[in-house]
This record gives C-alpha cells, structure tokens and sequence, in this order.
C-alpha cells in the first residue's frame, strides 16, 4: 500500500514517537513519502545510523517528488487547527489527547479524519460520548533503541524515586513533592530526583515555582536536574531509580513513567486516563483518583480557548504516600520490577506498526 506519513521529528514526546515509528518502518523495508513537521532534529538520537538518515531524506525527496492528494496520510500531531489542513483527501491523524470535554472546534477537526486514533480508551470513550463515529484506539510502545536496562550502580544505599515530565498544574508536580517532602524530607534513606524542566517556561518563571514548592525550606535529599538532551543521558537518570512516580492528572501515555516500568523500576500510578491501559496492579501501586478539577492553569490551560477544555483527576495525599511506602516494601522484597519489564513485549513499536497499517488498509 502506497501511503504518506506527516510527522514532527524532534526531541519531544511527540517527535519522540515520530521516530519510533520511522525505524520500524524502515527495518520492514518500506519507504513511505514523509512530510516533516518542523525542521528535523534527531540530536536527542544516539544511534542515528548513515543508513536510516538516508531512507528518512529519501522518503522526503519522495514526498515532495511523486505524492498525490489521492495517496492516504498518517499525521501524528496536536489535535488543532494544523491537523484540519493535510496533504491528502485521505488522512488518519494519531494524537495524545487527555482531556475530558472536546470542544466544538476539536469535535469538527477529529470527524474531518478518515480516522481519529487516541493513545488510551479512556479518550477513545471521551470521543465516543460525545458522537465520534471514527475513534479508534492505538497504544504507544516500548522504545527498544532508546532505553536499556543498566547494571551500573547509581544512588546505593538509598531509595531512589524519580518525578519526571515538564512541569504544569496537570502533572501535580507541585502537590507530589509537596507530600514527598512532608513524609521524606531530609531523610537519610530517601531520595527525590526530579527531571521536571520545562522548555515552554522561562527560566525565572520555573525557579519561581520550584522556590514556592519549597516554601524558603532547604532539603539535601531533592534535587532538580536540568534539560537532559540526549535520550541515553534520560536513560541513565531512569535507570538511576528505584520508584518512579506517575501522578499526573491526565495523560496521553506517561512515557518516561511507562520506559521506567518497562526497566524494571517499581511504579506509583494514578489509576485514571491513559495510564490505565499499561499499569496494572502487578506492575505498578495505583492509586485511585479522588475526583476531578479543571485543567485551566493560565499557561497551558486558558479557559474558554478552543482547544485543551476540561478537567485533569485529583488523588489524595495521603493515600499517595501510602502508595510509596507499598513501593518501598516491594522494592526492598524484589529490587528488579519483573511484572514492568514484560511490558516490553506486551507494548512495542512493532505492535503500534501493525494496528497502524491494519487500520489505514481498512
């Protein structure tokens, strides 16, 4: 089948996926028209090789060569007024939705694609509550290229959780190492490492919000590590934990919670949206989310936009920190998460491939 792929490749979650999805491509030996979204920049890549950089300008040179309106396109972006243009009559658009109230704008772009894909059922169901005929559901997978279980030792003797994702209301950032700090706080056995940088955040305005967190207080067992460029830099910082921490309120995914898991890390996990399509009870402690409150933050989140309207799920405090503490138990019993690394398997590239191409050829 003759198709077109419409990506951004960059550093990213969402140019991340990109080219997750270009290598497994390019190892079934299929050269697809590619249409870049953005400059290409594969420097967060370590092993870009001489071959595959040449099948992705060749896939480009081919796109803008021989392609047709008539030829079908797979687009992975945002769900906003980009994805209502395309280069085809015939375009599947993949997104990370999160939210829990499409908005009439958004409603009117997702019918306009032959096929609306979603990263989790829990917005598959959101979609089709509100009248969606062409969701379907594809999950993310295990990037194998990328991540690799470590046997170097990192942080020994101390328990090691990592906080991960840019910094927003929506991840609870704030609340997390709040009640992180309360129970843990200058404790000797613990520690807190949090990867939380958010290039869409000016610097001042980022250290404003990590001095409020701490309330003026000093702690030596947190620290706050910078922009990590390279993806086996972020490999060596997940592979460096004992916990990682997903509490986030809405998600397209979790990825850095999900290739933590995957490695073998035990999990704290918010029972709600898309972690509930890989965390299970075996791999991860959930936690049951207590509620709702609105996503609108004034950053990301502006109430009343046409697009990113909704709530995000809330959890209690404590029952999160009981949650470290059976973490903590299950860490100390079993120090490799074993039910987390046969998530590889059960959720890889090669798996999303397929869904991918199965539904465009239907």
């Amino acid at each position: 089948m003759e198709f077109a792929l419409h990506l951004p490749l960059n550093g990213v979650s969402f140019g991340q996926v990109s080219t997750a999805l270009l290598r497994e491509f390019h190892e079934r030996g299929v050269q697809p028209s590619l249409f870049p979204i953005g400059q290409i920049d594969l420097g967060s890549q370590d092993d870009i090789s001489s071959d595959f950089n040449s099948w992705i300008q060749k896939c480009v040179r081919k796109a803008f060569e021989y392609h047709n309106r008539n030829t079908p396109v797979f687009k992975l972006w945002h769900l906003n007024q980009d994805s209502l243009t395309s280069f085809s009559k015939d375009q599947t658009l993949f997104t990370f939705y999160e939210l829990d109230h499409p908005t009439t704008i958004e409603m009117n772009i997702a019918r306009n694609q032959k096929k609306l894909l979603v990263s989790s059922n829990y917005a598959k169901k959101i979609f089709e509550d509100y009248g969606l005929t062409n969701c379907d559901y594809i999950p993310l997978g295990f990037d194998k290229h990328n991540f690799k279980i470590k046997e170097e030792k990192y942080l020994e003797g101390k328990i090691v959780f990592n906080l991960c994702g840019k910094l927003e209301k929506r991840k609870h950032h704030k609340k997390i190492i709040k009640a992180w700090l309360k129970k843990y706080g200058n404790s000797k056995e613990h520690v807190l490492q949090c990867a939380i940088s958010n290039p869409f955040l000016k610097e001042d305005a980022f250290k404003s919000e990590i001095n409020q967190i701490l309330e003026g207080k000093n702690y030596f067992n947190i620290n706050f590590l910078g922009m990590m460029q390279k993806n086996s830099l972020y490999n060596d910082f997940l592979n460096s934990g004992n916990i990682c921490i997903g509490m986030s309120g809405a998600e397209g995914w979790g990825l850095p919670e999900f290739q933590s898991t995957c490695l073998g890390k035990h999990a704290v996990i918010l029972n709600a949206t898309s972690y509930k399509d890989w965390a299970t009870s075996e791999n991860s402690v959930l936690i049951e989310p207590n509620g709702k409150e609105e996503a609108a933050d004034g950053v990301f989140f502006k109430k009343g936009n046409a697009f990113n309207q909704g709530n995000i799920h809330t959890f209690d405090e404590d029952e999160f920190i009981a949650g470290c503490e059976k973490a903590i138990e299950r860490y100390k019993s079993q120090p490799i998460n074993e039910e987390g690394i046969k998530l590889q398997d059960k959720f890889s590239y090669s798996k999303t491939v397929d869904k991918i191409t199965e539904l465009m050829n239907a």
